[in-house]
């Protein structure tokens, strides 16, 4: 327990699991909150102060089951081990925390999703203020070797970036003044704001690199960015106790060269979670088609990241059409099926923790180079060829890879056997000893018996005496002078010759120096494998994109999608669009629609009934936008997309509890963002604006929010809203059109037409919606009686409202004080005794003209 107290003590906030034989055991208020999560059972060991110490534990052989549950709940774990061989030691044996498993710096096999990267972020400030200065992010993971950074300039901004990372864990200073939205987050670790200085940073970066300077990395004139890369290599050196030689560069990435997503467009367009935790059907899950898990990792960075570089992606739709015209991604992916997940492999490899199976699945992946190679060699294609130069060839390294590892290796290098045969002299040598023990002690007792005359000798072992010759009590006399008496037994006599002793030497002693030289070669391996760890990185990556590029050309022919064109010129048309999704889960037809969105048209309101599809219709759009803008194909007959810098949408009904907010709060702060962030190369969905408060609130702020949008924003806009008010918006020069999808009945029930017409929608259909949901027929008949009423009243009340005593009816006040007018504030600024005649009248022209 001595022990025990000294690790806890250096490591007070994390889980210990301290070895002891066979069993991995946790103490005190360690052992009390495993059991509660990982549902173990809570014992107790000896007693302190008289009270029973508690304990849980997990056995050695299973305990990376219950380390990657720990972890994904977000929780941190010592490990502390035996030192050196417990036969050996005298007394107590020495024990050690050796390694420190956190939720962003596994690189375990068994820890980790194969399909989703694991970062570790850390994030910097400019203030004590969540209000003031920028952020600095540094986030990396480890176990694919990346490591990048950025600076952004908002609270909103940090929000959208976490968002799109989803880091596993995320390390800021221990100091007041964090946005709200951090601290629902998992994985959050304060640390001592010292740790995220910028000088200590940056000579922490030279230090890791061996570097003079960090030009190269273009982080020099980002010192947020470098405070939080600095904050995070402190931590990963901390928690991984050994050099990180995989970490080789740092990539800067820069806002400016992707389409802007926040958090709340992400959310809503659904691209690899639904509201409901379901990843399948989603545009990840209709998207995703890679064989390799390293492809599938990167097919997730690009959905979240949509380039805006038209040459990157014209190379990339160019390729996805070569391997469609050539066929050829049939045989890429066919050679895939083979291909592990060499990204990580290399990073076990460079951290020295790979296992003996994955220097044979790098082995095969290495094999495979060359007819992957001939596959690409004919293709006409620039992004293609790059990648076939990246690939590499690595000979000499899948020779070596051929030679040493046996054909199936077992999964530790301690069960021997990973070796493989002819390999090594000296190794084989030793197994030869072992393996043939049997075959030599027959031979020696049929020698024995016949030199000796005594039929009944018997050569045997036991692990207490080792090997021996044993005679009868009665025939014992007859023993030749050359044994030596080993051991008596009550009926037998045991006896040892030279040949014997020098042969158990042999035997006892080949499978342990076999084992300690199989260890030493493994360890040669990884040091002759680290040496050539960059080339073998870029063909990885460069697998990793073929593996991409084959799954778009796949799903394009699949799905029926067509090759988009990026133009300079602003605008967006498309084609007889699809809703990717939906059309996947849909088993009748899906209706396609047209969408035109240029300088006469930048907002198209959109009326029709609920369930008509309206916001299928948007949503669709968007992931036609975001796919093209990913190298894909998109599901439509023909995509034209002028340049874009922002997806913005303000979808759906939802409160924030954690932070306090209402459906409506949630809904104006994300308007909100969109009028404060749209550019004229935006776009725009809004759904459904101002239907969670009053009828004349809601009509007045969507009203508002609508001409804000197409006058002051001139983004590209698509505005769903049951407001038939707002259809009239569409005047001419207003750069504003109605389009509706419309419904029928047919007797009882109410079919769905699905298709974009122009104009507004004459009718909203919702009683029908509703006694289609299975309201009782009672209800929608009150239903029926009520609207007739309420019609009937506002045509009352409209015609009252166009008569002169009207202006005497009561005014609805809102909460707020109406925001000043420009006049209002001009003429306020104004001090009359200060003007000149002349500059009067300009104020009054000026004023004139603000009004």
């Amino acid at each position: 327990m001595k022990q025990f107290f000294a690790a806890k003590a250096e490591y007070p906030d994390l889980l210990l699991l301290f070895r002891m034989g066979d069993f991995y055991e946790l103490f005190y208020d360690d052992a009390r909150k495993a059991a509660r999560l990982l549902d173990i059972t809570l014992t107790q060991r000896g007693s302190s102060a008289g009270a029973p110490i508690p304990m849980a534990g997990v056995p050695v052989h299973a305990y990376e089951g219950y380390l990657a549950r720990l972890v994904a709940l977000g929780e941190s774990v010592a490990i502390c081990e035996q030192i050196g061989d417990p036969a050996l030691a005298k007394g107590l044996v020495e024990r050690k925390v050796v390694r420190i498993v956190t939720p962003g710096t596994v690189t375990d096999e068994a820890l980790l999703n194969e399909r989703r990267d694991t970062l570790l972020m850390a994030v910097s400030r400019s203030g004590t203020s969540s209000k003031s200065g920028g952020y600095g992010l540094a986030w990396a993971d480890l176990a694919g070797g990346r490591f990048l950074v950025n600076e952004v300039d908002s609270a909103d901004a940090l929000e959208a970036e976490l968002s799109r990372l989803e880091p596993a864990e995320l390390l800021i200073p221990d100091e007041e003044g964090w946005p709200a939205f951090l601290a629902t987050r998992t994985g959050l670790r304060r640390r001592a704001p010292w740790l995220f200085d910028a000088d200590s940073g940056r000579r922490q970066l030279l230090q890791f690199f061996r570097l003079h300077d960090l030009s190269g990395f273009g982080i020099d004139d980002r010192p947020l960015a470098t405070a939080a890369a600095g904050a995070l290599l402190g931590y990963v050196e901390e928690t991984q106790k050994q050099r990180l030689p995989h970490l080789t560069a740092i990539a800067v990435e820069s806002a400016g060269d992707a389409i802007a997503m926040n958090a709340a467009t992400r959310r809503h367009l659904e691209l690899d979670t639904r509201v409901d935790g379901d990843t399948k059907h989603t545009l990840l899950g209709v998207l995703d088609s890679t064989i390799s898990p390293m492809g599938g990792r990167l097919l997730r960075r690009w959905l979240h990241r949509p380039l805006r570089d038209r040459q990157v992606l014209g190379e990339r739709h160019q390729a996805v059409a070569t391997l469609i015209e050539s066929r050829a991604d049939e045989a890429l992916r066919e050679r895939f099926r083979a291909l592990g997940d060499i990204e990580r492999i290399l990073t076990r490899v460079a951290l020295r923790s790979a296992r003996p199976r994955d220097l044979s699945t790098l082995r095969d992946g290495l094999a495979m180079l060359p007819r992957i190679g001939e596959t690409l060699a004919p293709l006409d294609s620039p992004r293609l060829r790059a990648l076939s130069a990246e690939l590499g060839e690595h000979a000499d390294t899948a020779h070596l890879l051929a030679a040493a590892i046996a054909e199936q290796p077992p999964m530790k290098l301690s069960d021997g056997g990973v070796i493989a045969a002819d390999y090594d002299a000296e190794l084989d040598e030793l197994r030869r000893l072992s393996t043939h023990a049997d075959q030599f002690l027959i031979d020696l007792e049929t020698r024995e018996r016949q030199s000796s005359g005594i039929n009944s000798l018997k050569v045997g072992y036991n692990r207490v005496h080792g090997y021996y010759i044993e005679i009868s009590k009665a025939l014992s006399e007859r023993a030749p002078v050359h044994y030596t008496r080993r051991q008596t037994l009550s009926n037998a006599e045991r006896y040892i010759t030279e040949e014997l002793k020098s042969f158990e030497d042999k035997v006892l002693s080949a499978r342990e120096r076999s084992l300690s030289r199989e260890k030493l070669l493994y360890e040669q391996l990884l040091d002759a494998l680290g040496g050539v760890l960059e080339p073998l990185k870029r063909c990885a990556s460069a697998l990793s994109e073929l593996d991409v590029l084959a799954g778009f050309s796949e799903r394009a022919q699949a799905l029926d999608w067509s090759q988009p064109e990026l133009r300079e010129a602003p605008g967006l048309r498309i084609e007889r669009g699809r809703h990717p999704v939906v059309e996947a889960v849909r088993e009748e037809p899906f209706e396609p629609n047209d969408l035109v969105l240029d300088e006469e048209h930048r907002m198209l309101v959109i009326t029709g009934p609920n369930m008509g599809g309206k916001s299928t219709y948007m949503r669709q759009n968007a992931l036609i936008v975001l796919l093209a803008h990913i190298g894909s194909f998109v599901p439509a007959a023909r995509a034209l997309i002028g340049p874009t810098d922002r997806i913005l949408t303000r979808i759906g009904a939802g409160d924030d509890l954690a932070r306090g907010q209402s459906t409506f709060m949630v809904e104006m702060a994300e308007t909100s963002y969109i009028l404060h962030h749209a550019t004229p190369q935006s776009l725009v969905l809004m759904d459904e604006i101002g239907r969670g408060t009053s009828t004349y609130d809601g009509l007045a702020l969507a009203d508002a929010v609508a001409r804000h949008l197409a006058a002051i924003n001139r983004c590209y806009t698509l505005f769903a809203t049951h407001y038939f008010e707002l259809t009239a918006l569409a005047e001419p020069g207003s750069g504003i059109a109605n389009v509706h999808l419309d419904a029928v009945e047919h007797g009882d029930s109410l079919v769905f037409m699905h298709a974009v017409k122009d104009g507004p929608a004459d009718r909203s259909f919702g009683l029908q919606v509703a006694a289609l949901a299975g309201l009782p027929k009672t209800t929608v008949q009150q239903a029926r009686r009520r609207l007739a009423e309420l019609e009937q009243r506002g045509n009352e009340t409209h015609a009252a409202q166009m008569a002169p005593q009207a202006l005497d009816a009561p005014q609805q006040f809102g909460l707020f004080a109406p925001a000043p007018s420009a006049a209002q504030e001009a003429l306020a600024a104004l001090d009359p005794d200060e003007l000149t005649p002349k500059q009067a009248l300009e104020a009054l022209y000026r004023l004139k003209s603000l009004l």
